[in-house]
C-alpha cells in the first residue's frame, strides 16, 4: 500500500495542529446530535460518540500525556505509530503499543484505549531513522494517520494533560521511579 504524504492529508483533509502535538480534524460535527449522560463524567450530558482524524507527521512526529475521561478507539488507515499507556496503580502499569499493518510482529490496527489512562503516541524510532536517510519525499511519506472515535464524546472538561505533579504522582515512589521521571518528562504538559 502507497503511503500518502503528509502535505497531502493536512491539505485534502484540512487538517490543523493538534494541542497534544501531530494534526487533526473533528470528522462528525454536523452528524451526532444523540446527547446521553456520561457514566464517566458524572452523568455529564455528552454526544453519543465523536471522531477525528489524526495525524502523526514526520515535522510533528510526538505527542505529550494526556487523558480522558471517555474510552477512546483508534483505528488505523495508514503508517505506524507506537503508544505508550500508562494505567494509573501500584505500580502503574506502562504498556508499549504499536498501531501499524504487520500483525505478525505484534502490531495492531486498531487500539482500545480506556477511560483513565495516561496515553501518547510517537512514530517510532526506526521510521524517523529510515527519513532521515531518504529525501523530502520519505520525510513526507513517513507518518501516520488514524481516526479517534470517543465514547460518550469528546469534550475539553474531561481532557486532562499530564503535568509534572502528575507524573510524580504515578513514580515517586516506585522502584526506578526517579528513571520513568526523568524519561517521561520530555512529554508532559508545562
Amino acid at each position: 500500500m502507497t503511503s500518502i504524504a503528509s502535505s497531502s492529508l493536512i491539505k485534502d483533509l484540512k487538517l490543523a495542529p493538534h494541542p497534544e502535538g501531530g494534526y487533526y480534524a473533528v470528522t462528525d460535527a454536523e452528524v451526532q446530535h444523540k446527547i446521553i449522560v456520561s457514566p464517566f463524567a458524572d452523568d455529564a450530558p455528552r454526544n453519543l460518540a465523536s471522531s477525528i482524524y489524526y495525524l502523526l507527521s514526520y515535522d510533528n512526529h510526538s505527542g505529550i500525556f494526556h487523558m480522558n475521561k471517555s474510552m477512546t478507539y483508534h483505528v488505523l488507515h495508514q503508517g505506524r505509530a507506537e503508544y505508550t499507556l500508562i494505567t494509573p496503580g501500584n505500580p502503574p502499569k506502562i504498556e508499549k503499543k504499536v498501531m501499524g499493518t504487520n500483525l505478525e510482529a505484534g502490531e495492531t490496527r486498531l487500539l482500545i484505549v480506556g477511560t483513565g489512562i495516561w496515553k501518547r503516541s510517537t512514530i517510532p524510532e526506526e521510521s524517523m531513522k529510515r527519513a532521515r536517510m531518504g529525501g523530502e519525499e520519505e520525510k513526507d511519506k513517513t507518518n501516520c494517520l488514524i481516526t479517534e472515535v470517543v465514547v460518550p464524546g469528546f469534550d475539553w472538561k474531561d481532557h486532562k494533560y499530564m503535568k509534572m505533579v502528575d507524573l510524580k504522582q504515578l513514580f515517586e515512589d516506585q522502584p526506578n521511579g526517579k528513571a520513568l521521571i526523568g524519561e517521561f518528562s520530555a512529554f508532559i504538559g508545562k
